[in-house]
């Protein structure tokens, strides 16, 4: 009977353990995602910064659409053999 208790404490302490691993770790990623978040806030203050940003994404988003219009294209031609 000593020995249950004994295995049951010491799995219930290296449980403790672990899931202080966990929420160490899930702490040290919300800080860095607020960080982060606090930064790309700091530089939309800044116009010459936020150009780029938008810039960047207009970018992104049209190089999207141009994919997508080449597998479309892709797909007319196929539909037409």
């Amino acid at each position: 009977m000593g020995e249950f208790f004994k295995k049951a404490f010491e799995d219930m302490k290296e449980s403790a353990k672990a899931q202080h691993e966990v929420d160490k770790a899930n702490f040290a990623a919300a800080k860095a995602e607020s960080k982060a978040q606090w930064e790309e806030a700091k530089a939309m203050g800044n116009p010459q910064k936020r150009k780029e940003m938008m810039q960047a994404e207009r970018d992104s988003q049209i190089a999207e659409a141009n994919e997508r219009l080449a597998e479309a294209q892709a797909r007319i031609d196929a539909a037409k053999k």
